[in-house]
């Protein structure tokens, strides 16, 4: 399956999506990565593994209608099948999003529906959850709200701060973005009445708890 990856920054579940895809026996491949920012490290990142790259800075077009339009003939010039947000730091219209309904999946550090928006790790801290996590979902025009492919959930430690649970809920992300993926492109998960259906998951056992004893 082509699929396209859009990243405003330094990439880093892009990285672990080109990883994936590198192996010879994963279903998708990567077709383009693009850019809203000429300076985003992720775009030398992706050249330098051979993937092709551009840029549609947004601070070159007049409206949102008109810069969608751009990346819009951007993923079809690709043949892009499967499009990615990684970091993409826009805000996408409607429009959009319904040009890719259920072919546009998005990666949320945190267990939606809790803690949607920014600042997420400070708001699990604030709230005193035991565990924090990270989401994969389908994209739909109320922010970070979709139909949920996958979840990873980790402990919070009691001397957490922001920054060494984000570190925990990244490393989780770079686990479920490609796991993700391949459920799409082998045609594994689809989206039935607003909730995936997953043929043959592999269901986990056991409960992850916190505080284990």
């Amino acid at each position: 399956m082509k699929t396209a990856i859009l990243i405003s920054g330094r990439g880093s579940n892009m990285e672990a999506l080109l990883t994936a895809a590198a192996d010879p026996d994963y279903p998708a491949g990567i077709a383009l990565v693009l850019s809203n920012r000429p300076g985003a490290p992720g775009l030398d990142k992706a050249a330098a593994r051979g993937i092709p790259t551009l840029v549609v800075d947004h601070k070159q077009y007049d409206s949102r209608e008109a810069f969608e339009a751009a990346v819009t003939d951007a993923l079809a010039d690709a043949g892009a099948e499967l499009v990615c947000l990684a970091g993409f730091m826009r805000l996408l219209t409607d429009g959009f999003v319904e040009r890719w309904r259920d072919r546009l999946i998005n990666i949320h550090p945190s267990l939606l529906p809790a803690f949607r928006g920014l600042h997420t790790h400070e708001q699990a801290l604030a709230a005193g959850v035991r565990l924090h996590g990270c989401t994969v979902h389908f994209t739909r025009p109320a922010m970070d709200e979709g139909p949920i492919i996958a979840q990873a959930a980790v402990p919070v430690h009691p001397d957490d701060d922001a920054d060494t649970l984000a570190d925990r809920v990244l490393a989780a992300e770079h686990r479920i973005y490609p796991l993700a993926v391949r459920l799409i492109a082998e045609g594994r998960a689809r989206v039935e009445n607003e909730r995936v259906l997953v043929d043959d998951a592999a269901i986990p056992q056991t409960p992850l708890i916190n505080p284990a004893g």
